[in-house]
């Protein structure tokens, strides 16, 4: 652990620097960031642009697959840091370490079917009249260098070397990262295994930079208005997201912005489904609200259900399951702290009921059950706010129509859940138009936590849920988001990309 930055494959200290702060084990000392350092990343990443735009398909591929092989061979060491850094079970952290050498073997495996690169071909018409057709190609082209932040929430899946990095490789981007400073030990271990890959396959060094944060907002903001990166990929809290947005906006020259912020992943549980499973659904509902203290951002943190005794069997089911859970170490002392204004927040609310009540301490979250009436959800902004952790609402609602009511009024989510049974189908099918414009995935009997990573994810939504409400971070169709379409008009054979002969 040498508590420096990766800049094109070497290792440089910073003037200022910054105490790790983790849930457990030794703090450990890393250099701050700075917008020289930034620049110097940037410099390279432009400059390896054009060797690595151009490589093979096939060798993009085998890069991803050595960077999940350096990742895996390194991995008893990741397990140790980022365990200690985050406070997440040893468990979490190995299935999350899958996950990520996951991803990358699945954009290997995508790019080189070729189906990214939406291939078309109009054949030229020169007798056409009343004009002639020249000859036309398209083709998906990389876009230049990606800046990627860290996320707080995923030491691996979706930082260093997570989704955003994998698809920004996938298509032929060179990325810098900003680590996040709640996990530098993990990100430097992650950024040494793809420096070892490059090295390995002998690539530019260019091609992938980290310069860790340290909480240094210039960082950050000297990397997303630097004009030499060409979009960002984020993950993280809706006012950070939206400042780095407008920063992106505000450029001389745009760049999109691809942020995922946050969401309440409303659940709809609907009559007959509450008659014959509200004990089921509270017990499966309160252990997904609680998975890893609540800090996912498909977290479902709202219920909406009739207002009858349905509702108080899921009610008393949920509190029951909640009772049995014990605390858990959050990621960070701003995420915990965050956590307990928010319960403060909700329960200086009038007409909400704290149904299942506990005192949060130090850096542990306990979870936190509320209800209250569809009137007073519909009359209170602040009770439709993400809360991160193991916070609940029940809202009872009068009848289908306030359901419905609720459901038009919805910010954008990131996952709608409708819980239903046959019997239901009728009002399923007045509601999925609805939660169709809300979100980016929509569940049947389920709960939203966990999300697959395969070709049909979506795991984004309109706006606060992303910032682009057309875009994916998961999946194979996330590396659209670092493609642009280049169109080739009678451009003579052999000055034609190999894709395109």
């Amino acid at each position: 652990m040498n508590g420096h930055h990766l800049i094109a494959g070497k290792w440089i200290a910073g003037e200022a620097s910054f105490n790790s702060t983790p849930a457990h084990g030794p703090s450990r000392e890393f250099s701050v960031g700075t917008p020289e350092l930034v620049d110097q990343a940037v410099q390279a990443a432009e400059n390896a642009f054009w060797e690595f735009s151009a490589l093979s398909t096939e060798k993009r591929a085998e890069l991803l697959d050595k960077i999940a092989d350096e990742i895996d061979a390194r991995g008893d060491a990741i397990t140790e840091i980022a365990t200690q850094e985050s406070g997440l079970p040893k468990a979490r952290i190995i299935g999350e370490r899958g996950r990520t050498v996951g991803q990358l073997r699945l954009f290997a495996a995508h790019i080189k079917q070729g189906d990214y690169l939406d291939l078309r071909r109009d054949e030229a018409l020169p007798d056409r009249a009343p004009l002639p057709r020249p000859e036309m190609h398209l083709v998906q082209r990389p876009i230049g260098p990606v800046a990627v932040f860290g996320a707080s929430n995923f030491p691996l899946a979706f930082s260093v070397a997570g989704g955003d990095t994998a698809s920004a490789l996938a298509a032929g981007c060179p990325v810098v990262v900003k680590g996040h400073s709640a996990h530098p030990g993990t990100s430097e271990i992650v950024a040494e295994a793809i420096d070892a890959a490059l090295t390995a396959l002998n690539l530019h060094p260019g091609i992938f930079s980290l310069v860790q944060g340290g909480n240094a907002r210039q960082v950050g903001t000297s990397l997303v208005q630097h004009p030499l990166i060409k979009a960002v990929g984020f993950t993280g809290s809706l006012g950070g997201g939206r400042a780095l947005f407008d920063l992106c906006a505000s450029r001389p020259d745009p760049i999109p912005f691809f942020g995922e912020l946050g969401s309440i992943n409303p659940v709809f549980l609907l009559p007959q489904a509450a008659s014959n499973r509200a004990a089921d659904i509270g017990i499966g509902w309160a252990n997904s609200l609680t998975m890893g203290a609540g800090q996912f951002c498909t977290n479902p943190g709202v219920i909406l259900v009739l207002d009858n005794k349905d509702a108080a069997t899921f009610a008393q089911s949920a509190a029951s399951t909640l009772s049995d859970i014990g605390p858990q170490t959050m990621l960070t002392d701003g995420i915990s702290d965050a956590y307990k204004r928010g319960v403060e927040g909700i329960r200086s609310i009038k007409n909400v009921e704290e149904t299942y009540g506990t005192n949060s301490s130090d850096r542990e979250a306990t979870p936190n059950l509320f209800v209250t009436d569809g009137d007073t959800w519909m009359a209170n902004k602040a009770l439709n706010e993400e809360v991160f952790g193991p916070l609940g609402i029940i809202v009872k609602v009068k009848d289908f129509d306030q359901m419905l009511e609720i459901a038009h009024d919805l910010e954008g989510q990131l996952t709608c859940t409708l819980q239903m049974d046959a019997s239901d189908t009728s009002d399923a099918q007045k509601l999925l138009p609805i939660l169709e414009r809300k979100a980016g995935r929509i569940l049947a009997n389920g709960f939203p936590t966990g999300v697959e990573v395969c070709d049909t994810m979506v795991h984004g939504g309109p706006y606060p849920a992303s910032t682009n409400f057309g875009a994916t971070s998961v999946g194979t169709m996330a590396i659209r988001r670092f493609l642009r379409p280049v169109c080739y008009q009678n451009i003579p054979t052999e000055l034609l990309l190999s894709d395109l002969n």
